[in-house]
């Protein structure tokens, strides 16, 4: 709806003065995009659809061949950006979509996980440009991605939706204080005493009378989540509960962690219909 894609049912969106549903063209112009899909035209090169992206946009003619060097250099595309499009990996097509949302740097960039499928070395190079061309032109980057590493990255603020819904709202650091107060503890069963309810209800018990804070978030297969509310129990006693839970009841492994951004979203996320 924000691009223009869907017609908007209720409400409405600014950017300055110009409102999406009144002043849809010019609203328009002043967004980059860059889908979940790659929307790419694939007998053109890299470059050539970066050029065309360009003169779209209305950059001046002898700008665009230094822009275009810029940019492909900031999304690591220069060995490729010669060849045809349709030779692309799906990581170089994600790409070229995230160096077209950025053609002529537009005040607003809405980024549909926009280094989904790329390695790891590219993703990070990609972050590092899309905060410096935040920083560079002041531009607004509004991004949906199921990788919590990306937020904390990228984001200033975090919106955790369920059921298309919103469910929180708020900096990195603000979501983690309402929502992950205390710690974490994993806990990984031998997989064929999963299924013995005394087993379970013995280690319930030995949990709940060594850790009163402790709460009982999740069950899956073998792992037993813990959230730990108390925040100010010492790290000592939680491992020394956890070795001698280890030894009592032949626990495979545990962690214990601060509640991370990740959890928060799973806890969330677990709602989803």
């Amino acid at each position: 709806m924000l691009t223009g894609d869907e017609t908007v049912s209720d409400g409405n969106a600014w950017i300055g003065s110009l409102a999406l549903r009144q002043h849809l063209q010019a609203f328009q112009q002043r967004v980059g995009y860059c889908p979940q899909f790659d929307a790419l035209l694939n007998k053109m090169t890299g470059r050539e659809t970066l050029f065309l992206f360009c003169r779209l946009r209305g950059m001046c003619e002898d700008m665009i061949d230094t822009y275009v060097k810029e940019l492909t250099a900031m999304v690591d595309l220069i060995p490729h950006v010669d060849k045809c499009t349709d030779t692309y990996s799906g990581g170089n097509r994600r790409k070229l979509s995230l160096a077209i949302a950025l053609c002529a740097a537009p005040p607003v960039i809405f980024l549909d996980e926009p280094t989904s499928g790329v390695d790891p070395s590219a993703r990070r190079k990609i972050w590092s440009t899309l905060a410096s061309l935040q920083r560079t032109y002041g531009s607004a980057f509004i991004l949906t991605s199921h990788s919590m590493e990306e937020c904390e990255a990228l984001c200033a603020r975090v919106a955790i939706m369920v059921n298309g819904r919103f469910q929180c709202f708020g900096s990195v650091q603000h979501l983690r204080h309402k929502f992950g107060q205390g710690f974490t503890i994993m806990a990984k069963l031998r997989r064929d005493l999963v299924d013995d309810s005394s087993y379970m209800a013995s280690i319930e018990e030995y949990v709940s009378r060594c850790l009163p804070s402790a709460v009982l978030k999740d069950v899956h297969q073998c792992l037993l989540h813990y959230h730990i509310t108390d925040s100010n129990i010492l790290w000592s006693k939680m491992f020394a509960v956890m070795e001698d839970m280890k030894h009592h009841f032949s626990l495979e492994d545990y962690i214990i962690s601060d509640t991370t951004l990740e959890q928060i979203f799973l806890s969330f996320a677990r709602k989803q219909r």
